[in-house]
């Protein structure tokens, strides 16, 4: 195939921080600096919010990436706010902070600049060794307790990752990553997700010992999830590389 071409769009958003009140879900704050994701994940259940923006939740989605240069700008506001109740703020939560287009446009780092200098707490998931480009800021503030970090990693099989989340770091790479965040004094954890029923499911075991190994404390996990349009795109992945394990 093509090699796939990447554009970047400003996103003019008027507030950074997004607020839910689920009991489903462990946090009530998030932050995403980009909406689209360049890793390429084919199971992202965040690919139907592309559809929001006129995209199709399949090659948009990790082709046609926003960005959000007034992030930091709008969250030193926000919490300078006389009402604001400072509350852990999530990271990842739909798209990764860490994907390639970090290296140049950095955002994600400016928002933890902004984070640090206002003792503020944050949580961070990603499946991207480019973290470590911020051990800096998160072992600053992770000698305070305000960071912690989850590394994502779904299968150990390179080759499997390497089609299923193209654009993502190696898993060996994150591993590395685990032990890099370890060595800088943050908190660290890896998060198996998602688990797929034959496909990654046998892993699980040597996932979390290869993780300990590395310096993660901890672990969590999710199952595949299939909303909307991921049904059929991950159905489609599935019969083409993976025929006999696809019923």
């Amino acid at each position: 195939a093509p090699k796939l071409k990447t554009t970047v769009t400003v996103d003019r958003t008027r507030s950074i921080i997004a607020c839910n009140k689920s009991p489903d879900i462990a946090f009530e704050q998030s932050i995403n600096a980009y909406r689209g994701c360049e890793h390429g994940c084919i199971y992202c259940f965040a690919r139907p919010t592309h559809a929001y923006l006129g995209h199709s939740p399949g090659l948009d989605f990790e082709s046609r990436l926003y960005m959000k240069p007034e992030a930091a700008r709008l969250l030193e506001a926000e919490l300078r706010k006389p009402g604001y109740k400072p509350k852990m703020i999530a990271m990842g939560t739909n798209t990764d902070p860490y994907q390639p287009i970090e290296r140049r446009y950095r955002i994600t780092r400016q928002i933890l600049e902004v984070l640090n200098a206002h003792n503020h707490p944050c949580g961070i998931t990603t499946k991207s060794a480019n973290v470590l480009r911020d051990a800096d800021i998160l072992g600053d503030m992770a000698r305070r307790n305000l960071a912690k970090v989850y590394i994502s990693i779904t299968t150990l099989d390179r080759d499997l990752a390497r089609t299923m989340e193209p654009r993502a770091s190696a898993p060996e790479l994150r591993l590395k990553a685990i032990a890099g965040l370890q060595a800088a004094g943050v908190r660290v954890g890896v998060s198996v997700a998602p688990i797929i029923p034959v496909l990654t499911d046998s892993e699980i075991e040597r996932i979390v010992e290869r993780a300990a190994e590395a310096g993660a404390e901890s672990v969590n996990f999710t199952l595949l999830r299939l909303p909307l349009e991921i049904k059929d795109l991950f159905a489609e992945w599935l019969e083409a590389h993976a025929p006999l394990k696809a019923k």
